[in-house]
């Protein structure tokens, strides 16, 4: 039998807070967001809000925890690690693409750099996780002979995801106008900066 109405709702309430905290960081970003706001947006009282996040500080980390958590998912679920690197690029730059359309909020929020002074330890610890399938990528096309063995793997990674990163924010800006063919030559050149180049060993620029 379902639940009563009442009880529906006050289940949902710390969703409605996440969801609409999430929505209002996005816009105007942590720094300079007061807590009434957020709550106005989800329909509670500042009083409720609290009963669920004890200060500003817990309800930044639920956020941050809700949406990475979504994105890990959105980007390693049904994920074959052991691909070739090269699907498995493509394939990880797509749903990076997916996500960044589909979800532009929660890309806008993940990509600000003012929440990591409030994220704790089992925020970090999702953030670190995250970056396990583009690890497995780099070191899987290290071995095997695809991806440039002399790159350390941290640096690819941010080439790779600062490339992406970059390319969206410059379009959220007005900067850029992207369709889908420039996310695919910039997805290829992405990995040709990443990739081995044996005929250029040896040679000093």
């Amino acid at each position: 039998m379902p639940a009563p109405q009442h009880l529906r709702n006050e289940d949902n309430k710390p969703d409605r807070i996440i969801k609409a905290a999430l929505e209002v960081f996005a816009e105007h970003g942590l720094h300079g967001t007061p807590v009434p706001p957020i709550a106005r947006k989800a329909g509670v009282g500042v009083g409720t809000l609290y009963r669920y996040f004890e200060n500003k500080e817990a309800l930044v980390n639920a956020v941050f925890r809700d949406t990475k958590q979504r994105l890990k998912d959105h980007l390693t679920d049904g994920v074959d690690l052991n691909e070739p690197s090269r699907a498995l690029f493509n394939e990880l730059w797509d749903r990076l693409t997916g996500f960044a359309r589909q979800n532009p909020a929660a890309f806008r929020f993940l990509e600000m750099q003012d929440h990591h002074a409030y994220l704790d330890n089992d925020s970090w610890q999702i953030e670190r996780s995250l970056l396990v399938p583009m690890g497995m990528m780099i070191l899987q096309g290290q071995q095997n002979g695809l991806l440039n063995p002399q790159l350390r793997a941290d640096i690819a990674i941010a080439l790779f995801w600062g490339g992406f990163v970059g390319i969206f924010k410059a379009e959220a800006q007005g900067y850029l106008t992207i369709g889908d063919s420039d996310l695919l030559t910039a997805r290829d050149a992405c990995w040709q900066a990443i990739r081995h180049h044996p005929k250029s060993e040896g040679i000093t620029q």
